[in-house]
């Protein structure tokens, strides 16, 4: 919403880094988005490699058993999904989200520049050893080292947790729903935040992954801490440019949870024929604030009786929020609520995902890796083929696709959020069917040429690593179009209060998704036991004698029923309406009202 000044519209409920009121014509917009894009290129650039090559540093200098390093990883990353909910709770209710984002790229900044000092210096790690050779005797880190081990790593968690949670909602925050050329603006930017993330990369998953694999994990990690201090650099130079969104102080999860424990307390009041009867607070009091009055809509309609009042209730003054809730107040949590089963329906995506991020990349070290005849693809930069896809398809997206479906549809973004996740839903289930394909090619090739029992990368399959890409540019479409759907899809349907926390549906989405990764990984081996020699599809550490076609076939299916659910959930979900008392101007399609400076 904007409100005309004499001389500049003023735009409501955004301040300037001074606390003054954001104008229209020097804040926000793309000049403030590009900006905050290249924070979040440069923290991609500083973190992207760790989660390929990180196994290796815990094994290689911190000598950890490879199971032991497995877990430090996992563990690492689940703890950065996880810490990303409490950022972003403290983004939106207290601190604010460019605060937010702020000390978050500076606290993991600090935690690289302990990885490394640590990586530097001989006293602060264990001494050189081949873990891998039966005959040495390898320390494993501990002690003070270790707590400079996994303070750095941790610091770094709660770091990108920060930047998860409260730089999306930031950069969005640049931007006004409600007028329609800044709508497709904050469209572009959600494109343009995955191209982001695709070019810091691409950088991480080359460059730096070759100086730590080459020059040193000291040079590899000073790379990281410099980048992210660019990052951080951007990020404040930026600062004269940003529209802050203003902290109201009150937590719209706790009013969400009020809205169940008010329908409970009153479940058994009768909901009144006229929905109008339903309680909202006085629109007259509130007016000094930013409130938004949302129409009652008929889903969900247990949740109304949040909003029943009874007959000793009516003179009350103040209404117990617990006992009961304004009309709009239940509006935002249904809306959180329906949201629910669109989330659900996006973890197996994830799920996906983590095979071309795990057995993907085992095939791929059986292959032919050979770009020259000097030149070979390091194993930890495979996942470089489908950066490299989006960087070509991101673009064609956003300057091609969007344009040319928007003048049929009339929609901003072209499509609609719901219909995009679609997209990406069923080219999920056609990559993992691709990938059953290029499987039985792979190992027809190692059958054919009596290689099943060939070691990796020291015996190469007589076959390029470059057929795999055929799933990784189907998956890299299908990432373009649900990923970035499902957080243009939950920044808009969320109420104002928890912008960041809706981004984090995503976060939790992928998180779950590896989570049940390695359960259906255990339930198919369990399964398969008596099947195969290896006790299982999956079990064998030989690629080539297990039955890793089976699986990509068995993900597909469930890719495909996971869609039949997912069109069952989104053709039932309402959108979350507009507040009544807003006028859509038909040219600007936002509000203008002039007042007197």
């Amino acid at each position: 919403m904007t409100v005309k000044n004499e001389n500049a519209e003023l735009v409501q409920g955004k301040v300037d880094w001074r606390g003054r009121a954001a104008r229209k014509d020097k804040h926000g917009g793309m000049r403030a988005a590009y900006l905050i894009l290249g924070t979040f290129a440069f923290e991609n650039m500083a973190t992207l490699a760790m989660a390929v090559n990180l196994v290796t540093y815990f094994t290689g200098v911190m000598h950890f058993n490879i199971a032991d390093a497995a877990n430090e990883l996992t563990n690492y990353m689940a703890t950065s999904y996880i810490l990303s909910i409490v950022m972003a709770f403290l983004a939106d209710s207290y601190i604010g989200r460019f605060k937010a984002t702020l000390a978050a790229a500076c606290i993991e900044t600090l935690g690289l520049a302990l990885l490394t000092l640590q990586a530097h210096y001989p006293k602060l790690k264990p001494p050189p050893c081949n873990i891998f050779d039966p005959t040495a005797h390898c320390t494993t880190v501990s002690g003070s080292n270790a707590v400079l081990l996994f303070a750095g790593l941790y610091m770094l968690a709660v770091g990108a947790a920060g930047l998860k949670a409260a730089l999306p909602s930031h950069g969005a925050n640049q931007f006004e729903e409600k007028d329609l050329k800044e709508a497709k603006q904050m469209s572009t930017f959600f494109n343009w935040l995955l191209m982001a993330l695709c070019v810091g990369g691409a950088v991480s998953l080359t460059l730096l992954v070759w100086i730590q694999d080459n020059k040193g994990w000291d040079r590899g990690f000073a790379f990281s801490t410099a980048a992210m201090f660019l990052g951080v650099l951007v990020l404040v130079c930026a600062l004269p440019l940003y529209r802050i969104q203003v902290v109201q102080g009150s937590s719209a999860i706790v009013e969400i949870l009020q809205v169940y424990v008010a329908a409970i307390r009153n479940r058994k009041l009768q909901l009144p024929e006229d929905s109008a009867e339903l309680y909202e607070i006085n629109r007259d009091k509130e007016a000094a604030i930013e409130t938004e009055f949302l129409p009652h809509r008929d889903n969900f309609k247990f949740l109304d009786k949040a909003a029943v009042q009874e007959s000793t209730q009516l003179e009350q003054q103040p209404q117990n929020p617990w006992k009961l809730c304004g009309v709009t107040q239940v509006e935002n949590a249904k809306t959180i609520l329906g949201m629910v089963p669109i989330f659900a329906c996006t973890i197996i995506m994830t799920l996906c995902l983590a095979q071309l991020q795990t057995f993907s990349i085992q095939q791929g070290i059986t292959m032919d890796t050979s770009i020259t005849k000097s030149f070979n693809i390091p194993p930890a930069s495979l996942p470089i083929l489908p950066v490299a896809f989006l960087l070509v398809l991101i673009p064609v997206y956003d300057q091609i696709f969007v344009p040319f479906t928007r003048k049929f549809t009339g929609h901003p973004t072209g499509i609609t959020h719901l219909q995009r996740v679609g997209v990406g839903l069923i080219l999920s289930c056609i990559s993992m069917g691709t990938a059953a394909i290029m499987e039985v090619k792979r190992k027809e090739v190692a059958w054919t040429h009596n290689m099943l029992d060939a070691r990796p990368v020291l015996q190469p399959l007589p076959i390029s690593v470059f057929w795999l890409s055929f799933q990784y540019f189907i998956f890299g479409v299908a990432d373009m179009f649900t990923y970035v759907g499902l957080l243009e899809f939950f920044y808009s349907q969320a109420p104002k209060g928890i912008k960041s926390i809706s981004t984090c549906f995503l976060w939790t989405s992928m998180a779950l998704g590896y989570f049940m990764s390695s359960i259906l990984v255990q339930i198919v081996n369990g399964a398969t036991k008596g099947m195969t020699k290896s006790r299982g599809w999956l079990r064998g550490n030989n690629i080539n004698r297990n039955h890793l076609e089976l699986f990509y076939w068995l993900l597909s299916i469930l890719s495909f029923l996971n869609f039949l659910v997912y069109l069952f959930v989104a053709k039932r979900y309402k959108y979350r309406p507009q507040s009544p008392d807003i006028t859509t101007d038909k040219t600007q399609g936002h509000e203008m009202q002039n007042v007197k400076a």
